[in-house]
């Protein structure tokens, strides 16, 4: 049966033919919504930055979305409409995929006559839409609704669907959620390996811990060497950032921020101020606050923030897990960028960080899918910890992860302040939802498609995690992440070998492997400072004695590593007080390898559980620390 045509109240909506063709700044100023000086103003930004005017005035709340849309019908000739007086067919549903119509604001609505009405939010795109129709739906004719409408329509048919596809869009083989099903053949060589090494300890303890004590020795020296090696390389000044595009102003990309909440209502309207610093046209610009659907509170403090038209709040139905790769595979499909970003709760980017960010993406090859900037953060006085944190981050992202990268590994990302080329990431399947350091995992599958990441000046300052237990926990959770990394990626080494590169690999096992090794074994290490306290050291009896020059040399240098890195990163930031801190290092970093036992203990139990980090306990050192400006 066909559907009900729209009233003829909403054909007088769209203003008749003597409205055809007429600009919408001249409907608008006609109808008393704008005034000459304010239509003028829209008219010039919107050539100037190469933007629809609809847009423009939309994300700058000049009109609401009900007058836009109806005098948007005027203009085009066309009707305008509501869910409200004229509800939408789902027997239409299947006609364009749900991440289409809301990436384009489009809506098949309904049959009239012998065409199909098609919804568009900004008339613009009606015939890129149009062309994704099935050939069938030969006579399409345009209709104009509000983004509000589509979305909410969209959410209500398919929401439950979109969300077992962010789950599982990712293919099995490049994906962790099998982790915690072994395979017959693997569980059996897994008992037998265990079972052997148990035989092992309790009949020749000493060759067990000896053999251990080899291999602690030799990560150590290993992972010493590569960190000497990335200080080199990173050392070297990361390249300036341009301001403005290549070629000069060609228009403004547009850009998708994603920004994923739980339970973040402590922070919640602090970022949602810092977010509305940053300096880009916002008709080019727009936020997606993802919250869980049951997280009333958060949703109740964005509610009283009064966000503005270029901010809107996307929430994730239950599923099988509750992760933040989750809900960020969920938000891609409401994302209309070119380019997409990635901030945490508690972030605050500078302000010129995306005009910068599309004056580099402008300039880069092809081949270069994401960009990586710098995190810091706005509290390291407020105790050791959170002095400590801010030097551990300073020598990760403005030495060692340049150097890595300089070096031509494939890097981890970090979980914020990171931007991809939309086709790269639609092209590498997006996160694995199941993987609690999702951002590791995307940075080598990146390498793996590829692309390159670059690392580029652009602060983001965060809140430093400046509570010991809830430090311990979060740091569990990177490190099984990274456990978690490394094993999908070896899943068929001789697969990655091939895609990744003999360099590649190499670097995947001394940035993830040998690093979480020597946090195992480093407890072995350790007892020789104890030894030369006088303390026993039975693992290895006699043979202590002969080998403590060699490892005293060896620690002693992983200490001289430590400190050569520590003040080169604390000189390379915003942090110069900071550097009488640098030798306490060696007492903050032990602190990770409590952390990888508990991460261990966790992968075999809970592997994909998210320990969740809270925001918003400690506030920046002083007034305008959480506000970075320029480069580092």
């Amino acid at each position: 049966m066909q559907d009900t045509p729209p009233t003829s109240q909403t054909r007088r909506r769209a203003g008749g033919l003597s409205d055809l063709g007429r600009p919408i700044s001249a409907l608008l100023l006609e109808d008393g919504a704008l005034d000459a000086v304010q239509a003028l103003e829209a008219l010039a930004r919107s050539r100037l930055e190469r933007n629809p005017l609809s847009r423009l005035l939309q994300a700058e709340g000049r009109v609401s979305p009900e007058q836009l849309r109806d005098t948007l019908a005027r203009s085009h000739g066309a009707p305008a409409l509501s869910r409200l007086t004229a509800p939408p067919s789902a027997a239409l549903a299947g006609l364009l995929p749900p991440d289409v119509c809301l990436r384009h604001g489009a809506l098949p609505w309904l049959r009239i006559d012998d065409g199909l009405l098609l919804a568009m939010a900004h008339p613009e795109g009606f015939a890129r839409v149009r062309a994704l129709l099935p050939e069938s739906e030969s006579r399409v004719v345009l209709a104009l609704a509000t983004e509000a409408d589509i979305f909410a329509e969209v959410t209500e048919r398919h929401a439950a669907d979109m969300a077992l596809q962010a789950e599982t869009s990712l293919p099995a083989d490049l994906s962790c959620r099998d982790l915690n099903r072994l395979p017959p053949s693997r569980a059996a060589l897994l008992a037998i390996s265990l079972a052997a090494l148990l035989t092992l300890l309790f009949s020749a303890p000493t060759m067990f811990f000896g053999a251990a004590l080899a291999l602690a020795a030799t990560t150590m020296l290993v992972t010493q060497l590569a960190k000497l090696a990335a200080f080199g390389a990173g050392m070297a000044p990361m390249p300036p950032v341009p301001t403005d595009p290549e070629g000069g102003p060609s228009g403004s990309p547009s850009i998708s921020l994603i920004v994923p909440l739980h339970r973040e209502e402590t922070i919640a309207a602090t970022l949602v101020q810092r977010l509305d610093r940053l300096d880009y046209p916002r008709a080019a610009l727009e936020v997606l606050l993802v919250l869980e659907a049951e997280d009333r509170i958060t949703r109740a403090t964005l509610d009283a923030a009064a966000l503005p038209p270029w901010m809107r709040i996307v929430e994730v139905p239950p599923g099988g897990v509750t992760t933040k790769p989750r809900a960020l595979n969920y938000a891609l499909n409401f994302a209309r960028g070119a380019l997409i970003g990635v901030y945490d709760a508690e972030d605050c980017p500078a302000p010129d960080q995306l005009r910068r960010l599309v004056a580099h993406f402008s300039r880069a090859p092809p081949e270069i899918g994401c960009v990586q900037g710098i995190l810091d953060f706005y509290n390291p006085k407020a105790n050791w910890l959170s002095r400590c944190f801010t030097l551990e981050y300073a020598s990760w992202f403005r030495i060692l992860l340049p150097g890595f990268a300089r070096l031509g590994f494939a890097i981890p990302l970090g979980g914020t302040t990171v931007f991809f080329r939309r086709e790269a990431l639609d092209r590498v399947g997006g996160w694995d939802a199941h993987n609690v350091t999702e951002d590791a995992d995307l940075g080598i599958r990146l390498a793996r498609f590829g692309y390159r990441t670059e690392l580029l000046p652009l602060v983001t300052l965060e809140e430093a995690n400046c509570r010991l237990w809830p430090w311990i926990r979060q740091r569990s959770r990177w490190l099984k992440g990274y456990l978690i990394t490394w094993r999908v990626h070896m899943r068929h080494p001789r697969r990655c070998l091939r895609e990744l590169g003999a360099w590649r690999m190499l670097g995947l096992q001394l940035i993830f492997l040998a690093a979480l090794l020597q946090l195992l074994l480093a407890p072995l290490l350790w007892g020789f400072w104890l030894y030369q306290l006088g303390a026993s050291y039975p693992a290895l009896g006699p043979a202590t004695a002969n080998l403590l020059p060699a490892l005293t040399t060896l620690l002693l240098g992983s200490e001289a590593v430590m400190l050569l890195i520590g003040l080169g990163g604390v000189l390379r930031s915003p942090h110069p007080r900071l550097l009488p801190w640098v030798p306490t290092l060696f007492l903050y970093y032990p602190l990770a390898t409590i952390a990888l036992y508990k991460a261990l203990w966790e992968t075999l139990r809970r592997p994909f559980y998210w320990d969740k980090t809270t925001h918003g306990h400690s506030a920046p050192d002083h007034a305008g620390t959480d506000a970075p400006t320029g480069d580092p």
